[in-house]
C-alpha cells in the first residue's frame, strides 16, 4: 500500500487570508513587530492555530526588518507646504489607505542640503519600509536618491524627464485641454495661461495642454506667464498679464490658488468676471468654491492620488508588482466662465 503524500504546509498568504488582514499585517504580527492592532494580533494568531502554520526562519528574520511606518516626502522650501490645501487633501488619503495596511505615516520636508541628507538616510537605512515622493523639480537630486534606494518608492506625478518605475498621477495635460477647449467654446479668442512652475511635470504639461488646445482651434497661445502655484503668484502673473496684453478675454490658471489671485487682480482693475475675462482653474479645492465669483476649474482627485500612492507602496512593501496609474480629471463649470 502507497504511503500517503506529506501534507502541504500552510502558507502566510493563508494565514493572513483567514485572518482577514494583508500578509504584511500577518507577518509583522507573527513577529511582534509594533503597529499592529490588538484585534488583528489575534486574528492573526488565531488563523495560525487553526491551519497549523509554522513560519519559516528565513521569512521570519526578513520581516522583522520591517519598520510599520510610511514616508511622504515633499521636496519644497516650507514646512506650511502640508498646510496648503493640496497636500492636506493628500495626506487624507495617504493616511486612510496606510492605515488599512496597518503602516504609520511619516512627513518629511526634504528643502535645505541638510533636509536632503535626512531623507537619503530615509532611503539607505531602511528608516521606513518604503517612501512616496512629491513635488520633484527638473534635475531634483532626490531623483536620482530616489533611484539607488533600498526602499520601494512611489512618485506622486512623474518627475521632469523621467518615467519612474512606480507612480501615481493625474491627466494634467488633458484636464488643462479641456479647460482652454471650454473657454473657446464661449467665443473667447485670446486665452493666456497663469501656468505653475515651468520646473515641474505638472506645470508643463498643464500649459502643453493648455497650448494644443489654442493651436486645434486655430488660435495663438500665449506664452507662459509663470507662477509658483501660490495665490500671491496667481495676482501677479495676472497683473503682468494685463499689463502686456489689456485686450485678454479668458485665463487657465494652473492651479485654484493662481485662479483665486487673478480673480482679485482682475477685481481690482475694475475687469468683470466673467463678462470681460472668463477664469478657469485647477484642482477643485474648497476655496474655489468659496471665491467671488465662484471659479469654474478642472477637478483632480486629490485624495485619490493620496490614496492611490499609498495601496500602490503598501502592495509593493507586500511583495507585489502594481503598475502605474493615471487619474482621471472633469471640468466644473462655476460663474467665472
Amino acid at each position: 500500500m502507497a504511503e500517503d503524500a506529506p501534507r502541504r504546509q500552510p502558507t502566510l498568504d493563508e494565514v493572513a487570508g483567514l485572518a482577514g488582514v494583508s500578509r504584511s499585517v500577518a507577518s509583522r504580527a507573527l513577529n511582534n513587530a509594533p503597529h499592529v492592532s490588538r484585534a488583528k494580533r489575534e486574528a492573526v494568531e488565531r488563523a495560525v492555530r487553526q491551519l497549523g502554520y509554522v513560519p519559516n526562519p528565513t521569512a521570519r528574520a526578513l520581516a522583522t526588518r520591517q519598520t510599520g511606518a510610511a514616508a511622504l516626502v515633499v521636496s519644497g522650501e516650507d514646512p506650511s507646504i502640508f498646510a496648503d490645501p493640496f497636500y492636506a487633501q493628500v495626506i487624507v488619503g495617504a493616511s486612510a489607505a496606510l492605515e488599512e495596511a496597518d503602516l504609520h505615516l511619516m512627513l518629511c520636508l526634504a528643502a535645505s542640503d541638510r533636509g536632503r541628507k535626512r531623507v537619503e538616510e530615509l532611503f539607505r537605512s531602511k528608516v521606513a519600509d518604503g517612501v512616496m515622493l512629491m513635488a520633484l523639480r527638473e534635475d531634483d537630486p532626490l531623483a536620482r536618491m530616489a533611484e539607488e534606494a533600498a526602499v520601494p518608492v512611489v512618485f506622486g506625478g512623474r518627475p521632469v524627464g523621467a518615467m519612474p518605475r512606480w507612480y501615481v498621477d493625474v491627466d494634467n495635460a488633458g484636464g488643462a485641454r479641456e479647460a482652454a477647449e471650454y473657454l473657446v467654446s464661449l467665443g473667447r479668442t485670446r486665452v493666456a495661461a497663469l501656468c505653475g512652475r515651468m520646473d515641474t511635470e505638472a506645470g508643463r504639461a498643464r500649459y502643453r495642454g493648455y497650448r494644443d488646445a489654442m493651436l486645434a482651434a486655430g488660435l495663438d497661445p500665449f506664452p507662459p506667464q509663470e507662477g509658483d502655484f501660490t495665490e500671491s503668484s496667481g495676482a501677479a502673473a495676472m497683473a503682468a498679464l494685463l499689463a502686456e496684453h489689456p485686450g485678454v478675454d479668458g485665463v487657465f490658471a494652473a492651479n485654484d490658488n493662481m485662479g483665486v489671485g487673478a480673480l482679485r487682480t482682475l477685481r481690482g482693475a475694475g475687469r468683470r468676471v466673467p463678462d470681460d475675462v472668463a477664469v478657469v482653474g485647477f484642482d477643485d479645492l474648497a476655496l474655489a468654491r468659496a471665491s467671488d465669483p465662484p471659479l469654474t476649474t478642472v477637478h483632480q482627485p486629490i485624495q485619490a492620488l493620496g490614496r492611490e500612492m499609498a495601496r500602490m507602496l503598501a502592495a509593493l512593501v507586500n511583495g507585489q508588482a502594481p503598475t502605474p496609474l493615471i487619474l482621471p480629471t472633469r471640468l466644473v463649470v462655476r460663474a467665472s466662465a
